[in-house]
């Protein structure tokens, strides 16, 4: 059943979900404005588009990024931290689809890779919703994983000096999905460092690797942030809509550039991205 599922599909179904969550989107927008002055757009618009660029061609690039490097450029812009959060859940499902369909359409996926992650990583994704909504809070966690990760980092960043040896399998791919989506629901990102920088670390092609954590990521994003959409609302419109913009134009970028950077190259970025992203968390809980 599984082998009859192409590439073609994924995207299909990848574009038709974008479409309804467009639609959804839409109508919030218009929910929120009854009764109130019609939206306009102001000269800040063009901070957050430029924001969600930016952090769409790190994430498409590289695998993972996006959720810190976003949120950094708009607390800069003087965006509240709760707000900044809640904008950026709410665009990643629309550009992480705009990424995914990229890097399908520049053959950057390994289709049997992916059809491994997106169960695991959805169900990870929904649970973690769930018990950050109802349970704990993740903060408590978030410098462990911030600990783990860096370790991590060091590692892929010598291992990028060295002659790669090309893994024949992919191991504990259901456990990095569960523990990928769980830990991006909980901790407020985490699916590219955990799932990208492990599968690299075992050896796997990276350009094929971070294409296909970033089409996965679109589903994790879409069944955990939908939920966001519904209970919510839409009460930051300008800062969503300038990163949904910024994004959809910088996804065709980041998966041009995976497509063209060595593998070598790319194992390098990688771990830096990993060193920087959560040292920057580290020193962050060390302050508070």
């Amino acid at each position: 059943m599984l082998e009859k599922i192409t590439l073609r599909h994924i995207s299909v179904v990848i574009l038709s979900l974008k479409i309804a969550m467009a639609a959804w989107l839409a109508w919030g927008i218009w929910q929120h404005t009854i009764g109130h002055a019609s939206p306009k757009l102001d000269v800040s618009f063009f901070g957050y588009l430029l924001a969600g660029f930016v952090a769409q061609l790190v994430d498409g690039a590289l695998g993972m990024a996006y959720g810190v490097s976003c949120t950094t450029l708009l607390l800069h812009l003087g965006i509240p931290p709760a707000l900044a959060t809640a904008s950026v859940h709410t665009a990643e499902v629309f550009t992480t689809g705009a990424s995914g369909l990229s890097h399908l359409y520049l053959g950057n996926v390994d289709k049997k890779l992916f059809l491994r992650l997106i169960v695991p990583g959805v169900i990870g994704a929904v649970v973690g919703a769930y018990l950050i909504s109802e349970v704990f809070d993740g903060k408590v966690i978030k410098p462990y994983i911030a600990a783990y990760l860096l370790f991590l980092g060091i590692i892929i960043l010598l291992k990028s000096f060295q002659t790669r040896v090309p893994t024949e399998k992919v191991r504990y791919v259901s456990l990095l999905g569960v523990t990928g989506g769980f830990l991006d629901a909980v901790g407020g990102g985490g699916w590219g460092p955990i799932v990208t920088s492990n599968i690299v670390n075992q050896g796997n092609d990276p350009r094929k690797t971070v294409g296909t954590v970033n089409t996965a990521e679109f589903f994790v994003a879409f069944f955990s942030t939908g939920v966001f959409l519904f209970f919510v609302g839409v009460e930051s419109w300008q800062v969503v809509a300038g990163l949904i913009a910024g994004g959809i134009l910088a996804a065709p970028f980041g998966a041009w550039l995976v497509h063209k950077i060595s593998a070598k190259a790319l194992m390098f970025l990688v771990g830096l991205i990993i060193i920087l992203t959560q040292s920057y968390t580290l020193v962050n809980w060390w302050i508070k």
